[in-house]
């Protein structure tokens, strides 16, 4: 062998001993793929229903947890719709202590809205009547069947549970106007102490405007039946004088000295938009 002929096979040598670790490299990346995260298959909570347990088993695991993220929001914050249902409801609270002995009375019916399960308009409507003759004074005043109106509204501090339970505060402003006579007033002789006179005050009027601040309990009894409570403080912005004074009785306001009043009303729920209002959880299931 020449020494030209050595000296090319060094030369081919020394390129295959040079090439070998990239071969050797690029067979280790062919024998060894990585698996990809995506196949893996996610266990199901505890408690699933079948039917989302199928789901699990084809690998639709994505849609899934989007759903559950979803269902668990509307059991935190159930969006109910904007018109959620109507309540028309009568106050009999002084019509029942009239009857124990209450000199005044003041009845209404009333329509509240319940938008979103939270805010509520109320719209107020009623009649007030008195009479009484003070035990210690020598008049009867006698305050005409009128009436009064208010508006206002409620918040409902339970607006995640179900609409016929209630927990809410409110305002309202008053307005009525109103006629009174004072009859049977006698003055005595104040040397001999005898009746002198008597005269009567017929076919005074006034009118008033006043501002309520409440809080109120409504629970649901029977189907679209409920009972509501409520306890008011009440405050005078502007009042009409008579000639002769002022009004012993105020429809809708109560008397001139009370700042509290209650309430004790009944109502008839008229649901809407049912369909929209977020499903239990058993409703939920069989829709599944």
């Amino acid at each position: 062998m020449t020494l030209k002929k050595l000296y090319l096979l060094a030369i081919a040598m020394m390129v295959a001993v040079l090439l070998m670790p990239l071969g050797a490299q690029e067979q280790q990346r062919k024998v060894t793929p990585v698996k990809p995260s995506t196949n893996k298959v996610l266990t199901p909570p505890k408690g699933t229903d079948e039917k989302t347990i199928e789901r699990y088993l084809t690998g639709d695991t994505t849609s899934l947890r989007a759903q559950e993220i979803k269902d668990s929001l509307a059991r935190i914050y159930p969006h109910y719709p904007a018109l959620t249902e109507m309540w028309l409801g009568v106050n009999f609270a002084d019509g029942l202590l009239k009857v124990f002995g209450q000199k005044y009375a003041s009845f209404d019916f009333h329509a509240t809205f319940n938008m979103w399960n939270r805010l509520q308009p109320v719209v107020v409507a009623g009649l007030g009547v008195a009479k009484d003759t003070p035990d210690d004074m020598n008049f009867t005043y006698r305050g005409k069947l009128s009436p009064y109106f208010k508006l206002g509204a409620n918040y409902n501090f339970l607006y995640k549970k179900e609409p016929q339970y209630q927990l809410y505060a409110g305002v309202r402003l008053g307005f009525s106007t109103f006629k009174y006579d004072i009859t049977d007033a006698t003055i005595q002789n104040p040397y001999w102490g005898e009746v002198n006179d008597n005269f009567e005050l017929k076919g005074n009027s006034g009118n008033a405007l006043w501002g309520e601040m409440l809080v109120g309990l409504k629970v649901g009894i029977a189907s679209n039946w409920a009972l509501g409570w409520e306890a008011k403080f009440h405050g005078m912005f502007k009042e009409k004088k008579s000639d002769h004074g002022m009004p012993w009785f105020i429809p809708g306001f109560g008397t001139r000295g009370g700042k509290w009043a209650f309430g004790l009303s009944l109502y008839y729920t008229i649901p809407m938009n049912r369909d929209r209002w977020p499903a239990k959880d058993e409703e939920k299931k069989k829709l599944r």
